[in-house]
């Protein structure tokens, strides 16, 4: 059960300072948006450098642009140990996957809310982990969709069946109330935006969070 704050959240003027305050966390999650695929413009490859030069936890980056194809390998080959395409948008994600692999980064997919699961699940054994979307990408504190879940289930289950060590991710509106929900269905990554950066202490917001989804192994 892993915890990944996401940086979308946090305060842009201060991203090394941020990070430091969730070093106790499994990873950083960064929000990287071209204006193209989603109506948002974050940051990019050279933040996203700056960041793993000083970020205390590994960068799961979570790539909410159009031509993963071309972009997303830089990621992996600037030293992010996880790397998220959206499956809408690739063109052959098999090939990304492994590019992604070879790289040395965990490969993973990424499901918008209205993206069905099943039409990719033969992608499994290509994948390290599988990102669904409980809120519609774009923008963070939005509402968590609890519609979603049922597609979490199927993905856990889907995983069960294929074997391997494939992680199942929520990222959208996860907080306290909504998380125990997300571990239930079958996730085991756990995407807090404002629930931790919203909070006084992030570190403790972390260990919070942890508490909640410590009882619920799959």
């Amino acid at each position: 059960m892993q915890i990944s704050p996401s940086l979308l959240s946090a305060d842009f003027a201060n991203l090394e300072a941020e990070l430091k305050r969730i070093a106790n966390a499994d990873w950083a999650h960064v929000d990287v948006m071209d204006a193209h695929f989603v109506p948002n413009l974050t940051l990019g490859l050279p933040v996203v450098e700056a960041l793993l030069r000083v970020s205390p936890v590994p960068i799961d980056a979570h790539l909410m642009i159009d031509d993963p194809d071309r972009w997303a390998p830089g990621y992996a080959e600037a030293g992010c140990q996880s790397v998220t395409f959206h499956i809408e948008a690739a063109r052959d994600p098999r090939t990304l996957a492994r590019t992604l692999r070879a790289a040395g980064a965990r490969a993973a997919m990424a499901l918008k809310p209205g993206t069905a699961f099943a039409p990719y699940e033969d992608l499994l054994p290509e994948l390290d982990m599988v990102l669904v979307m409980t809120v519609e990408p774009g923008f963070g504190g939005q509402s968590f969709m609890t519609d979603q879940l049922p597609k979490v289930r199927e993905v856990r289950d889907a995983v069960k069946r294929h074997g391997g060590e494939i992680w199942v991710q929520v990222d959208g509106g996860v907080s306290g109330p909504t998380i125990e929900q997300c571990a239930e269905a079958g996730a085991d990554v756990f995407v807090a935006g404002s629930a931790v950066y919203g909070a006084e202490d992030a570190a403790a917001a972390v260990e919070e969070l942890r508490a909640l989804v410590r009882g619920h192994h799959h």
